[in-house]
């Protein structure tokens, strides 16, 4: 088995592929997943690979009574808790796959395959997050990413694996970190500089 100790799970894998997956979850589990933050699949079957990657989207599917509540503009508090609570309108939570951990060997790439449809889905506890992230490797995964919001998913990655270490070294990995992404950036500057100033807003 494969999957190292996790967060709480926040859902189920609707669907993947090799790039990444979305997972559902009930509308009143939604405290928990934030954008940029690391998660990993969990095996049904406690055999295949933990899939890791990165929250770069979370939706609210639409819904005709939801539709029907705001045209009419009510504000009815039990009947606001009732769509939010009994009703389970599915919150979609779409992940980047950053990495995989196999036979416990951790990798920077992508998975050989996707997840399965119905796998769990858990946050990244801080000693994953902090032993994932001890190479930065995954970085040219996200900067390479099509159709995301590539500087704004780097940047809060990387808090996310700040907030995972000991207050005194933050600041540290902060810098190292910034230094690496003015490697893979040198030929975009604009780009980069947008990314160093969300990085330093964590500082």
């Amino acid at each position: 088995m494969n999957a190292l100790p996790a967060e709480p799970r926040i859902g189920q894998v609707l669907r993947a592929d090799t790039t990444g997956f979305v997972c559902g979850t009930p509308s009143q589990d939604f405290a928990l997943p934030s954008f940029g933050a690391f998660v990993q699949t969990l095996p049904s079957d406690g055999q295949g690979i933990t899939v890791i990657g990165l929250i770069h989207a979370i939706s609210i599917d639409d819904d005709p009574l939801v539709r029907q509540m705001v045209l009419s503009g009510t504000n009815n508090e039990a009947l606001v808790n009732d769509q939010r609570v009994n009703r389970l309108v599915p919150v979609e939570i779409s992940v980047l796959n950053v990495g995989y951990l196999a036979d416990g060997a951790l990798f920077h790439t992508l998975p050989p395959r996707p997840p399965l449809s119905l796998d769990a889905v858990m946050l990244c506890d801080d000693a994953l997050v902090g032993r994932f992230t001890e190479r930065l490797d995954f970085l040219r995964l996200v900067i390479n990413a099509r159709d995301l919001p590539t500087e704004e998913l780097l940047a809060a990655a990387l808090k996310h694996a700040a907030q995972a270490r000991p207050a005194s070294q933050r600041r540290e990995f902060l810098i190292h970190a910034g230094r690496h992404v003015a490697t893979l950036l040198a030929q975009d500057m604009a780009r980069l500089q947008h990314v160093l100033r969300l990085i330093r807003a964590a500082l």
